[in-house]
């Protein structure tokens, strides 16, 4: 007779097969610090900035919104976290660009100190993260913002000039009627020449003053209100250099430097017998040399070249030289 396997045994076998272990711990849920705090002054505002961190220390995504406690003081050194803490003054107001944190904190009250500034986040669960990097930043009286910004088209570009006192100046450029200011040059003096623009196309600058800091570190003034203008193709170019005319057995070799425009269109070259006036004998010669063969033996000639633009602007005659053919 077939025997049948009590249905509680079978269970009793497979239910053998698995392990149980302890009970995990609970995640602590703390937010990671934040690692790129910067700050530094522009004008009378001290401008604090860092990424908001999207982990915990576990390694585990942040999924609700943290509160920021950012702070600014001042602390003896070595900076003590805990005492810094317990003095410096919260800020509120933060700004938010997605995962960006922005303040903007006045400098008046830290005008003449060494102020240090901190953050840290705080999770639903009212856990702080520990303190970011601490920033130590030397606060000067605002200074001056760049007043009288003209932008002028001259023939080596664009010239931009303001009225300032500092230790130097940052020029910002925009190209065209949108986009970003970008940053085009640092310089001593309260000038500096864009030679790289395009005719026909509009152009705007502005300027920030730049002070000097301990440490290596600047105050920057607020920007200077923004000049613009649209360089135009009416300068002629520069006047030809190191003319020379050389005789052959049946011409005048002309050759002179080549100049550097971009806008070149050619050159002219002028010729006069003896004493005689300047004649046009050709234009628009593309390469700096030029064969005259329809100068006569034994007669005194002078030659002179211009550069003419590509608009058609000519310059003026360059030095002349004189030759006689033998």
């Amino acid at each position: 007779m077939r025997r049948i396997l009590p249905v509680c045994l079978a269970a009793v076998v497979f239910s053998g097969c698995g392990y149980v272990g302890n009970p995990m711990p609970p995640l602590a849920n703390i937010p990671a610090a934040v690692q790129d705090l910067g700050a530094e002054q522009r004008g009378g505002s001290i401008l604090a900035q860092f990424t908001l961190p999207l982990m915990t220390t576990e390694s585990m995504p942040i999924r609700k919104a943290l509160r920021i406690d950012l702070r600014i003081g001042t602390a003896a050194s070595p900076l003590n976290p805990d005492s810094w803490a317990a003095s410096a003054r919260a800020v509120s107001g933060a700004r938010y660009d997605k995962d960006i944190v922005r303040f903007e904190i006045p400098a008046a009250d830290w005008a003449g100190k060494t102020a240090v500034v901190g953050v840290r986040t705080i999770g639903q669960n009212g856990k702080p993260s520990a303190w970011s990097n601490f920033v130590t930043l030397p606060v000067v009286a605002p200074p001056e913002t760049p007043q009288d910004v003209r932008a002028t088209d001259t023939p080596q570009g664009v010239q931009v000039v303001w009225s300032a006192h500092g230790d130097s100046f940052r020029v910002f450029r925009r190209a065209g009627e949108e986009g970003d200011f970008a940053e085009a040059a640092t310089v001593q003096q309260p000038e500096w020449t864009d030679p790289a623009t395009e005719f026909g196309k509009l152009y705007a600058y502005r300027v920030q003053t730049v002070v000097k800091l301990a440490g290596g570190r600047e105050a920057l003034s607020e920007f200077s209100d923004t000049a613009t203008v649209t360089p135009q193709d009416v300068f002629p170019p520069a006047v030809p250099t190191g003319l020379t005319a050389s005789p052959a057995p049946s011409s005048v070799e002309l050759t002179w430097n080549a100049n550097s425009e971009s806008t070149l269109g050619g050159y002219n070259v002028y010729r006069a017998a003896g004493t005689g006036a300047f004649e046009r004998i050709a234009e628009n010669i593309a390469l700096p040399a030029y064969s005259d063969r329809a100068a006569a033996h034994g007669a005194p000639y002078r030659y002179a070249i211009t550069a003419v633009s590509k608009s058609g602007h000519e310059s003026p005659r360059s030095e002349a030289v004189e030759i006689t053919l033998p």
